[in-house]
């Protein structure tokens, strides 16, 4: 008899079973729903913070600012920490610095104890992220991998969705902002506990199955970015602009909506607090925070059925082409026009499901496999300047100005600009030979 015949039955809950690996799937993706819900409740309540602070605009821009650059630095040593030290006890790490800046930025008294917050948030969010990836190719590799990368999106997207629809609620039900920022700490708090437990199935899988540990990815090499073509810093610039032109719109916009519009913060309700969150959501088109979430709840929605698209028929450029044009007339609409904004969210929530959709795969087709981490990492990191930059200019042009016209205008030209690099990008890669625009060929 063989020693496959003699070993004993595995129990029902074995690393070796589905069950576990997707036990474990929910962990992993609890990560970074916590860290989502923070990076948002900002903009969630910036009405409140410019009212009960009397901060300005750009104070509150400054607050994304902080997160972006704390990105920026840390993302350079991420992943050679995450090697270092293996994904489990890095990620720890990284939720431990979460939980401490939320913690410190619901407890700050002054607004530098706040920014100071951010920034160990932001120390500790984006390398979360790059360990989140680690961890899911170390358990779905051969098994189920973009579908544990959808999952995991979709979870963290949800604490978006949570915060934009919620935190004005939460200010509102319980007397002050600082409860909203309160349940951004519980949101971290949950994301840590998650960890632990991945921490725990993780170990106990690793015996039995035997795993490897993966590569960080995004980890950047430097004396691989001066093999970089054209295509590939074309995509680059156009992740900077496209980037730059939602997220730090999205820092003000529940402002923006609530002032211009005098679109309302929450749904009328009553009842229990869990009765009014779930009124909110089933106005999400009536209010400001829900506005602002229409671009998080399309993507979570189309993203999967996107990426399918861009699988089968390729047109990678001429989907950037497309989502940068709509940016244009989707920030000028709102800037320049009485135009109610759900219309012009729609069509941006369209324009984020067809950029991300095509851009972030083309980096694999247009860069070396041994350099495709050093692409990511660099991708990503410029991306931050971007982020960083943008809540800060907005609050600064809205302050200036008293209008957000400015702000929009700026926005619209961030499309402009995309759309040029989008166009050069489509005629370098008939010129390199890249096919960005032919579907993927299926493995044999």
């Amino acid at each position: 008899m063989t020693n496959a015949d003699t070993a004993a039955p595995v129990g029902f809950f074995h690393p070796t079973k589905p069950i576990y690996r997707f036990t474990n799937l929910l962990f992993i993706s609890s990560l970074t729903f916590g860290s989502y819900f923070a990076y948002d409740i900002i903009g969630a309540i910036a009405p409140s913070l410019i009212g009960e602070l009397k901060a300005s605009r750009a104070t509150v821009g400054t607050m994304n600012t902080m997160y972006s650059i704390a990105a920026i630095l840390v993302l350079l040593f991420a992943g050679m920490l995450i090697d270092r030290l293996g994904t489990r006890k890095a990620s720890i790490i990284f939720s431990i610095l979460v939980f401490i800046g939320a913690l410190v930025v619901w407890q700050a008294k002054t607004i530098p104890l706040m920014f100071l917050g951010r920034f160990i948030f932001g120390a500790g969010a984006e390398p979360l992220v790059v360990a989140q990836s680690a961890m899911l190719a170390r358990w779905f590799k051969k098994k189920e991998l973009a579908l544990s990368f959808g999952v995991a999106l979709t979870v963290s997207r949800l604490g978006s969705l949570f915060a934009f629809n919620n935190g004005e609620l939460i200010t509102k039900y319980f007397g002050s902002f600082r409860n909203a920022l309160l349940a951004a700490v519980g949101a971290c708090a949950l994301s840590l506990i998650g960890n632990l437990c991945y921490f725990v199935m993780d170990k106990r899988g690793e015996k039995a199955l035997n795993l490897r540990e993966e590569s960080a990815g995004d980890k950047i090499v430097f004396k691989d970015i001066k093999e970089f073509k054209p295509t590939f810093w074309y995509v680059t610039a156009l992740c900077f602009t496209f980037y730059a032109a939602i997220f730090p719109f999205q820092s003000l916009s529940t402002d923006f909506f609530a002032t211009k519009w005098g679109i309302a913060l929450t749904a009328p309700a009553s009842g229990s607090f869990l009765a009014q969150v779930f009124n909110n959501f089933r106005h999400i088109f009536s209010t400001a925070g829900g506005i602002t979430s229409i671009i998080i709840f399309a993507s979570m929605l189309l993203a999967p059925f996107a990426g399918r698209l861009v699988d089968r028929v390729g047109k990678r450029t001429t989907f950037m082409i497309a989502g940068s044009l709509l940016l244009i007339p989707c920030h000028l609409a709102m800037g320049l026009t009485n135009i109610y904004p759900v219309y012009p969210m729609i069509l941006l929530g369209f324009a984020f499901v067809l950029v991300p959709a095509a851009l972030w795969p083309s980096v694999p087709l247009i860069v070396k496999s041994n350099r495709v981490g050093t692409a990511f990492g660099l991708m990503t990191a410029i991306q931050n300047i971007g982020l960083g930059l943008f809540p800060l200019l907005n609050g600064l042009l809205r302050d200036r100005t008293g209008s957000y016209v400015a702000s929009q205008t700026m926005f619209a030209s961030l499309g402009v600009i995309g759309l040029v690099f989008a166009l050069l990008l489509k005629r370098a890669d008939r010129r390199e030979g890249q096919g960005l625009e032919t579907p993927q060929k299926a493995k044999a």
